[in-house]
């Protein structure tokens, strides 16, 4: 979208918070960039220019506006709609996978080599790899020394700086400020309460806010969520949804709640290392980076959504922290309630899950990898033979490594090696691929809770002619299914109270 200036200039001028992290604004006459919703006067059109990324802007010698906090906006959502290696490359990078390995390490994963990484991201985002994980470290940095009163020397390390001097020089850089000028910029009060209502409470626990798009509607996010949530590793709490999280240097517990503007999101974690790569699962989670407008819009042009979306716009698709996980629990959903999926998901985080603290509420485990679940007595699965098949063989793939659903997964690969497992049908294939790959266009036309929504809409009948149906609401289908799926009155679609 910043290469279409016009555009732009005209969503500058409206102050349109919807393209918040769609682009950036960098002003020629006072080397500072913002976000499109700036709040100051907008500057001369001929003083803009526009740039895809916050690494691009830094990188181009801009600084970052004190007012509108360019580097806090809601991601890109072109991140989470596509497939392609700038795509997977860009999650990876949100999960820290530079931070950790490296540039060849992110190369490895993606089964590209480094020159043909680097030289992809340039082209479209204006900035490498390198630079990008950079303008990531340096937002980290920003939410640690504002929100915590941790030593500086411990902040760089947790926000993925190899040393304090890279540290100090990239913070005053991109903020036009040193670490302790950022720090002391905050009121007292604020600095004890947490800028922006972020707070440490206990040791390694952050209280966060989580923006989004508007609008946001949290019934079928959360109601989802906690309708599903597995015993030990989630439950619903005093208005949040809370879960434990298996991360790359430790583990960490994650409370969510909905508010009018934001997610407060309250993490308690045994690495502060792992707070870049927590923030981004719990976004993913919950699809913030999502454009609801643009997805709505093109809904509504189906008479039969219309109504639907009208009445309660803004829906996400709810989505996983752990892709792995998710498709062992879609496994043993299959032909079964939400409450004996429940059940059978509780007794493998029993006797296979890694043991958590938790002093907040009642999360006991970590769920179990697919190694721990690999090595089960398969006769210990209270289940139809058939099933145990489909469920062993999953664990072991995904194990072994023959099957990949991390965020660098490559969707139609994922698809066809998912659907050549014993039991796999088009249903559990298609679930995985909305809510643990992403994929915001998975329809899922033989489920029940859709054909019940067809056939109170008077929409086709037969999955064949309903997938035909919905074409025109493609490349959201994921997100009309959250619409149909409303139609019912299971707890799924309800916040809970």
């Amino acid at each position: 979208m910043h290469t279409d200036t016009e555009r732009c200039v005209r969503a500058v001028r409206s102050k349109d918070a919807r393209f918040d992290g769609w682009f950036f604004t960098a002003v020629l006459t006072t080397r500072i960039y913002c976000r499109p919703s700036c709040p100051v006067v907008p500057p001369k059109p001929e003083n803009m220019i526009f740039y895809p990324s916050a690494a691009a802007c830094q990188q181009a010698g801009f600084r970052a506006c004190k007012r509108c906090r360019p580097d806090t906006s809601p991601g890109s959502p072109e991140w989470n709609q596509r497939a392609d290696l700038v795509a997977r490359a860009m999650r990876l990078i949100g999960d820290g996978t530079v931070d950790r390995e490296g540039v060849p390490g992110l190369a490895a994963r993606l089964g590209y080599s480094t020159r043909q990484i680097e030289r992809q991201l340039l082209a479209e985002l204006g900035a490498g790899p390198l630079a990008l994980a950079r303008a990531q470290r340096a937002q980290t940095a920003r939410l640690l020394v504002e929100t915590t009163e941790l030593p500086m020397a411990e902040i760089a390390f947790a926000a993925g700086f190899s040393s304090i001097r890279t540290f100090n020089d990239t913070v005053r850089e991109v903020f036009a400020l040193s670490p302790s000028e950022l720090r002391d910029r905050l009121p007292k009060e604020r600095t004890r309460a947490g800028a922006g209502g972020a707070a440490v409470s206990a040791p390694g626990a952050l209280n966060l806010r989580l923006p989004f798009r508007a609008p946001l509607n949290p019934d079928n996010l959360f109601g989802h969520l906690a309708a599903t949530a597995v015993p030990g590793v989630e439950e619903w709490r005093d208005g949040a949804y809370r879960r434990t999280l298996r991360l790359p240097y430790g583990h960490g517990i994650a409370a969510l709640t909905p508010k009018p503007d934001h997610i407060a999101c309250r993490l308690t974690l045994s690495d502060l290392r792992d707070l870049p790569v927590a923030i981004s699962r719990c976004r993913r989670m919950l699809d913030l980076d999502a454009d609801p407008v643009a997805v709505d819009e093109q809904l509504c042009t189906d008479p039969v959504l219309a109504p639907l979306v009208a009445k309660a716009p803004g829906r996400r698709v709810p989505r996983t922290v752990d892709e792995a996980e998710f498709a062992v629990r879609a496994v043993l959903g299959q032909q079964v309630s939400t409450a004996a999926a429940r059940t059978h998901a509780s007794r493998l985080v029993t006797a296979h899950g890694d043991p958590v603290d938790d002093p907040e509420g009642g999360l006991t485990h970590l769920f179990p990898t697919p190694q721990a679940l690999a090595a089960l007595d398969p006769e210990s699965l209270a289940m139809p033979r058939t099933r145990r098949t489909t469920f062993t063989t999953l664990v072991s793939q995904l194990a072994d490594g023959v099957i990949h659903l991390g965020v660098e997964s490559d969707w139609p690969e994922a698809r066809a090696r998912l659907l050549a497992l014993p039991g796999f049908g088009p249903w559990t294939v298609d679930v995985i691929a909305m809510r643990a790959l992403g994929d915001p266009d998975a329809f899922l036309p033989t489920d029940l809770g859709i054909r019940r929504a067809a056939q109170e809409l008077d929409l086709p009948s037969t999955p064949a002619a309903l997938t035909a149906r919905a074409a025109a609401w493609r490349p959201w289908r994921a997100y009309a299914v959250q619409y149909l799926w409303a139609t019912d009155s299971h707890p799924i679609n309800f916040l809970p109270v």
